[in-house]
């Protein structure tokens, strides 16, 4: 524990899973997720014994969103992602796979959002932040994170069927 080696491995083994989902929302590939991840990770443990005191999942999400923009920045050629889900199975009364394709349209549409626009959806109803803390996370105004947020759901609610959208599981009669 001298050097920080268990603490750090600790750490890793208990927020691991949970900040891979974030890196794979970010990216929406679970192989650009892992690089992301293990990125950010490779920044953090130099700090370790600094950050470890305060906020070392928030130091983290706020490393791997920084990352991942730096990425999106530099990578971009002008190439969209054009492929489409297959047709969901028509209604029926208990399809086990109902929930598997909602997953799949709700992640392909997020994927589908600009990057700022995405990282603010991420933080703030994947990973419930409030918008103070995703405008530290994305050093940015508060005012700019509703922003974002409001073009994002506009953006959602142009790319998903209104049924996708409710909030009550498809309960009510009338959207």
């Amino acid at each position: 524990m001298n050097d920080g080696t268990p603490d750090f491995e600790e750490f890793v083994s208990a927020c691991g899973p949970k900040m891979l989902r974030v890196a794979w929302l970010l990216t929406g590939d679970p192989h650009q997720a892992e690089d992301l991840l293990q990125t950010a990770l490779a920044k953090v443990w130099p700090k370790w014994e600094r950050i470890s005191i305060d906020r070392p999942e928030a130091y983290l999400r706020k490393t791997m969103v920084n990352c991942h923009v730096s990425w999106w920045r530099r990578r971009w050629t002008g190439e969209l992602p054009h492929g489409e889900l297959p047709e969901p199975p028509p209604a029926a009364n208990a399809d086990p796979y109902e929930e598997v394709v909602l997953g799949q349209v709700v992640a392909q549409a997020v994927r589908a959002l600009p990057p700022r626009q995405r990282a603010v959806v991420v933080l703030r109803f994947f990973e419930d932040l409030s918008v103070e803390e995703t405008a530290e996370v994305l050093r940015c105004s508060t005012g700019t994170v509703k922003s974002q947020t409001h073009r994002a759901i506009a953006a959602l609610r142009g790319h998903l069927p209104a049924r996708e959208l409710m909030l009550d599981g498809g309960h009510r009669d009338r959207y």
